[in-house]
């Protein structure tokens, strides 16, 4: 993945860094959640802001997760300061051929055909519907 190009302005809004960085706005907000280094202001309309060095936190945990493969919980450490040698195991990307535990994705897929993850999406969609009605 090449790092993309961070227009220079003060304040980019959700959307922009979605379509900036190829993400869904709902994996920024979860990130946000799990990431204490990642934290947008709010603007008065109640708004995320994201501040250039908040685009480039985004830029570094999705190079960690995606690229480099970590978990959620390894990508904290090393965002922490501990060095990546310094990780247990089962929070280490994985390598070419080496078999880790189910925490570690293999791809963003996990092999499922294009086929089962439109369904599975419009399944997922169908259960934010009803989960939506309820609240």
């Amino acid at each position: 993945m090449r790092n993309p190009v961070i227009p220079d302005k003060l304040y980019f809004r959700i959307g922009e860094v979605s379509r900036l960085l190829k993400l869904e706005p709902y994996v920024l907000r979860f990130w946000e959640k799990e990431f204490p280094t990642l934290t947008p202001t709010k603007g008065a309309n109640g708004r995320r802001m994201y501040r250039k060095k908040d685009v480039e936190m985004v830029v570094a945990i999705k190079n960690l997760l995606y690229e480099q493969g970590f978990t959620i919980a390894g990508a904290k450490r090393v965002l922490a300061g501990t060095r990546p040698q310094d990780l247990p195991s089962d929070l280490l990307p994985v390598k070419n051929g080496d078999q880790k535990s189910s925490k570690v994705a293999k791809s963003p897929t996990n092999g499922l055909s294009p086929a089962k993850l439109t369904q599975l999406k419009v399944e997922l969609r169908d259960i934010l519907t009803i989960l939506s009605r309820r609240c």
